[in-house]
């Protein structure tokens, strides 16, 4: 007993030590020596940051010592980082910023080493949800399609999922709150699933990251970050609100974050909702209607060496799938078909820091629950007689798709110029069905991936990463139904092993020149309805048959970047090549069950490559006038056949922007844009697909921030395809249908700081 309490003794007396380490400072600007006010200072792995007050000056206490990563930065300078040994007791660090019209820099977290963009050995892409809202997207997946190298395959408005350099569905894995994303995603009308409200920005890599995410990551990942915790002792509220002409959507969501010295909490609801959208050509496309609700709550605690924080996302969506061009009408109710999705996310993040070396422990569980309702079932509806609406009970599809998932990964001490990670991923996942139909058996998958990886910073202009990684996965299905009837699913039990690895090399050519090449393996183990199928599909009026045979799809990517960047330009030119081995993919044998063409699940190998181009330029001394653009291009093909389907169009998009800001007036920021997005012909087509031929996009947009009555407000006025234009996007699913995209549509958003 005595030696217990004098461990904890000891214990207490560390932590006591621990929590008076402090770092002090002054941040001035460069070329004037004046100090700046609200510059952020930031501690990526440790989450733990402030902001500097009217004199530049900032201190951020209750830090472990160690070695660790440092970032400032502020609007209209060059973001700034630096690894400094924190030792105990007071340290001081006094930084100067160099004026940038390049936008500022932010703390790349989908990587494991959290280093600025420019830092990064892997090329990766990031946007700000903001920026991308301000264009007036109606969704959220919609406005990641504006990415270079991102498009989405659409099923009107409310439906989308992305696609990266040519692969989807499976092959592209989402992250949120830090968790895999598990929505079901190889159905083609399942969508995103993810409201805005409650996003800060997305990171998008790619090409291969199975090293990091393991099966499903070998087409690229698209990685969401939550809306941070505030700094210590500060609340702050907001209310946004934005209506859409084109779809009547009303959109709002209200947010509260509050943080103490060691606690801290955000909460933040949405909703959203709209009517059918109208096409080019005036015509209300029946049943694109889709509402949704959403809530997002987070509490989180940190000390000196220990934080953690639980995240909790519900989120409510009622989605029609348009089929034709029927009634017109402004209901917001869906008719049948549609689906009706309740997701919920809960994830817990967890750190432990030691001196010079870190644990992270990441949890998590995503329940998706998704109905679909369909026109046969209508002597089934119930009339509701308080409303009058549609109450549609029995549903054709009832699935609930249930994820736990882990990550464990563990800091090494630093060797020498070099960092390294070790870790440990998986899921346990339970598939099971409660409608009339299925489209995959009840079944329990089981993941399991170890994973290390290493940075090498040689001096100042060359840097390496190298990591190696095994997986295996488990799946076990129960049969279903009949043998020799339609439907039947045999029983399965499969089980699927990989091992994977990346190395890249980034050289600063010069202080304006970086050059990158990244060559890394992925791999995905095929999907339940590839491997059970067998089944009419009413959709696409055919019969799919699955293989219980069907391997590994395996790939090896090859990225070449290449960077120039002055005060006043950016250029940029990405290159890949991407192989893979037992490409999966669907086609005919010529025969026919109850008169639908037979579709089997085959293997190929196959091959993609392109890349994507584009400059910024704001010339001196006009740096608040800015011209960007940007071509991205795509090709794919079995090795042995036809081009591969949902090839995005090559695309070339030009903008020209405008940003003011004026510290000294009541409106502070100004900012406006007018941009043409081309998309050409595309005639490269997969077996099932039409050209789609070229069409021209014309979009504007204003928007500002001013001060009133004390309070801050962020306004935007946004108008997309202004000249309401006819046209039909290639991966549109519509496309078959002869149902057009949206038409001209403005968006007014109004963001209050409370």
């Amino acid at each position: 007993m005595k030696n217990i309490l004098l461990s904890l003794l000891s214990s207490m007396a560390v932590f006591t030590t621990y929590s008076q380490n402090t770092l002090s400072g002054r941040i001035t600007d460069r070329s004037t020596n004046e100090p700046l006010e609200q510059v952020s200072v930031y501690f990526p792995d440790l989450e733990k940051g402030t902001i500097t007050n009217e004199n530049g000056s900032f201190t951020i206490g209750k830090l472990p010592p160690g070695i660790y990563k440092v970032v400032a930065s502020y609007i209209g300078f060059q973001s700034f980082t630096q690894n400094i040994t924190l030792q105990q007791g007071k340290n001081r660090l006094n930084i100067a910023l160099s004026p940038s019209a390049i936008e500022m820099e932010e703390v790349i977290v989908s990587t494991p080493f959290h280093k600025l963009q420019r830092d990064n050995v892997m090329k990766v892409e990031f946007a700000k949800i903001a920026t991308l809202k301000s264009k007036g997207p109606p969704t959220l997946i919609e406005g990641i399609g504006k990415i270079p190298g991102v498009g989405v395959v659409s099923t009107g408005v409310g439906i989308g999922k992305p696609v990266i350099r040519g692969l989807t569905s499976n092959r592209v894995l989402v992250y949120t709150q830090g968790i895999r994303l598990e929505n079901q995603q190889f159905g083609a009308e399942h969508g995103l699933g993810v409201n805005e409200a409650g996003i800060e920005s997305v990171e998008v890599i790619k090409g291969p990251a199975s090293l990091l995410y393991g099966s499903d990551a070998m087409g690229g990942v698209l990685y969401l970050n939550p809306e941070k915790f505030l700094t210590p002792n500060s609340t702050e509220g907001d209310v946004n609100l934005s209506y859409n002409s084109n779809t009547q959507g009303i959109t709002s969501n209200v947010g509260v974050r509050s943080s103490g010295e060691k606690l801290r909490f955000l909460a933040r609801a949405a909703t959203n909702n709209h009517i059918d959208y109208t096409g080019g050509d005036g015509n209300k496309v029946t049943n694109s209607r889709f509402n949704e609700k959403d809530l997002k709550m987070g509490v989180s605690y940190q000390n000196t060496i220990f934080k953690s924080e639980i995240r909790y996302n519900y989120n409510q969506s009622n989605l029609g799938i348009p089929e034709t061009i029927g009634t017109q009408t402004t209901s917001r109710t869906p008719e049948l078909p549609y689906q009706k999705i309740n997701n919920h996310i809960l994830s817990s993040k967890s750190k432990i820091f030691f001196e010079n070396t870190s644990l992270d422990l990441t949890l998590g569980y995503i329940g998706n629950f998704r109905k679909e309702f369909e026109d046969h079932h209508h002597d089934e509806n119930e009339t509701d007689p308080d409303n009058g609406e549609e109450e549609h009970s029995e549903a054709a599809l009832d699935m609930k798709l249930n994820t736990f998932n882990y990550n464990i990964l563990y800091l090494l001490p630093k060797w020498g110029k070099s960092e390294t990670i070790v870790g440990i991923q998986g899921i346990h996942q339970t598939n099971a069905n409660f409608g009339e139909e299925i489209l995959i058996p009840d079944a329990t998958t089981n993941d399991v991936g170890v994973l290390g990886t290493t940075h090498f910073h040689l001096n100042e202009n060359n840097d390496f990463q190298f990591g190696l990684r095994y997986d295996y996965r488990k799946i076990a299905g129960k049969a279903y139904g009949i043998l020799g009837e339609e439907g039947y699913i045999a029983d399965l039990d499969r089980d699927f092993s990989s091992f994977n690895g990346a190395f890249g090399y980034k050289n600063n050519i010069s202080k304006q020149i970086t050059a990158r090449i990244n060559v890394a393996t992925g791999f995905r183990a095929p999907n339940l309805a590839e491997l059970t199928s067998y089944g009419g599909h009413s959709g696409a009026n055919r019969f799919e048959i699955g293989n219980a045979d069907l391997k590994n799809e395996q790939n090896i990517q090859v990225d070449l970047a290449l960077e120039f960047q002055n005060e006043h330009v950016e250029l940029f030119l990405n290159g890949f090549h991407n192989s893979i081995k037992n490409y999966i993919f669907i086609a005919p044998d010529g025969t026919f069950i109850n008169q639908n063409a037979v579709y089997n699940y085959l293997q190929q190998d196959a091959t993609l490559y392109g890349g994507e181009v584009g400059f910024h330029l704001h010339p001196h001394p006009y740096d608040w006038l800015h011209i960007e653009s940007s071509y991205q291009t795509v090709f794919g093909k079995l090795n042995h056949g036809n081009p591969l389907p949902l090839i995005p169009a090559n695309n070339l998009t030009n903008t020209l922007r405008v940003a003011f800001f004026n510290a000294n007036s009541w409106w502070l920021r100004t900012n406006a844009f007018i941009s043409l997005n081309t998309t050409f012909k595309q005639g490269k087509i997969g077996e099932f697909e039409t050209v789609t031929p070229e069409y021209s996009i014309l979009d504007a947009g204003f928007g500002g921030e001013l001060k009133f009555m004390k309070r801050s407000m962020n306004i935007n006025i946004s108008a997309n395809n202004i000249l309401n234009k006819k046209y039909i996007a290639h991966l549109s699913r519509l496309k078959s249908d002869g149902i057009l995209n949206i038409g001209r549509s403005v968006t007014l958003g109004v963001t209050i700081l409370l």
